[in-house]
């Protein structure tokens, strides 16, 4: 067989977006690209991995045991190459790492907890911002190494390599008309006000002709909470701070939000050591349970 680690990789991208242009997007390529692969990987395990009848790909029931093989593939391969990387290079000394300050809470504590007890004699320095702060920072050489939201293609500048998926759900405020109902359609969602989370330099992801914008996640959720509108948001945020008790979930048949994708950025050409690596494996272990809860 003559399947790769990259191949492997982009399969278990489409998997996740439920889409070849999604994954194509996360991963910085063609969409023929990524199609041409997903067939050369079916016809090279002589497998149907996906059932491709619908407007989303669905993995069939081999595609299913495929992508758990798959990802055990690659946690392996990273393990090795942590391993290997961390005999070469040691313990980094100082490192800045940067935060999306939207991303998931309880994995990031967690993950500095464990820092700290493996690398005690590291000096680091944690910044936060917004997912286009972050990237500015390593652009600008402050930070080493951030994660973000992945909200589109990042520039030449950088290196980027995906983390996990954080899913994403449609809400408005409890008491809205539309939380009492069991499914809501395109069309009732189209007739109300939307609130975009505004991100500079991507377009934004607009289903409704009247819309509010605001570039912070947890501003946006009060300003749903209070009734101001809908809003699709990471599950983290809705269930932040006790929100949830003031927002409901929708449920749109043709309005499937795709898990919003974690990556991790630092500049072209850089070295990561075996901390840094360490860090992007953990961080990725740590986020499974938030997407697959």
């Amino acid at each position: 067989m003559e399947w790769t680690l990259e191949r492997l990789n982009q399969f278990v991208a489409v998997a996740d977006c439920g889409s070849m242009t999604l994954a194509a997007r996360r991963l910085g390529r063609a969409q023929s690209a990524i199609s041409m692969a997903m067939g050369l990987l079916e016809a090279d395990l002589g497998l149907e991995l996906f059932d491709r009848s619908g407007r989303a790909v669905r993995l069939t029931p081999a595609g299913q045991v495929m992508l758990l093989e798959a990802r055990a593939l690659l946690d392996q391969a990273q393990a090795l190459n942590l391993r290997a990387q961390s005999l070469v290079d040691g313990p980094s000394a100082t490192l800045t790492m940067a935060l999306d300050e939207a991303m998931p809470y309880q994995p990031i504590r967690q993950l500095l907890g464990e820092l700290a007890q493996r690398y005690p004699a590291l000096e680091l320095t944690v910044l936060n911002g917004t997912a286009a702060q972050v990237a500015r920072d390593v652009q600008a050489q402050r930070a080493q190494l951030a994660f973000h939201f992945d909200w589109g293609p990042v520039g030449s500048d950088f290196s980027q390599r995906y983390v996990a998926g954080v899913p994403q759900m449609l809400c408005v405020a409890r008491g809205h008309a539309l939380a009492r109902q069991q499914v809501v359609s395109r069309q009732e969602l189209a007739a109300l006000r939307q609130l975009v989370m505004h991100i500079e330099g991507v377009p934004d992801r607009v289903h409704s002709p009247r819309v509010w914008r605001c570039d912070s996640f947890y501003v946006t959720v009060d300003m749903v909470a209070d009734g101001l509108g809908w809003a699709i948001l990471p599950r983290n945020i809705i269930e932040y701070g006790g929100a949830r008790e003031r927002i409901a979930v929708l449920h749109c048949a043709d309005l499937k939000p795709p898990p919003l994708a974690v990556r991790m950025l630092s500049l072209q050409g850089a070295v990561l050591d075996g901390c840094v690596l360490w860090i992007q494996q953990r961080m990725a272990e740590l986020l499974m349970p938030e997407a697959g809860a």
